[in-house]
C-alpha cells in the first residue's frame, strides 16, 4: 500500500501601509507566484487585524495559508 500523503503548512501576512490604502492587486499577486515556484499551494485567504510593527494597533491585512506535501 502506497503512503498517504503528509503536508506542510505556511501562513503568510500580507498588509497594506497603516494609512489605510487599498489593497494592491500586484503586489498580492507576486507573493502567491513567489510561494507557488516553491510548491506551494494557496489553501485559504483570511481577512484578519494585522498587528504592525510600530503601536500597539493593528491594520485590516490578509492571512494567507499555504500548503504543499511534505517532502
Amino acid at each position: 500500500m502506497s503512503q498517504p500523503y503528509t503536508y506542510e503548512y505556511k501562513v503568510v501576512t500580507f498588509r497594506e501601509s497603516l494609512i489605510g490604502d487599498a489593497l494592491d492587486s500586484d503586489k498580492l499577486e507576486k507573493v502567491l507566484n513567489k510561494h507557488a515556484e516553491d510548491g506551494w499551494g494557496l489553501k485559504a485567504i483570511t481577512s484578519a487585524d494585522v498587528k504592525g510593527r510600530i503601536g500597539p494597533g493593528a491594520v485590516e491585512g490578509l492571512l494567507l495559508t499555504f500548503e504543499r506535501p511534505r517532502q
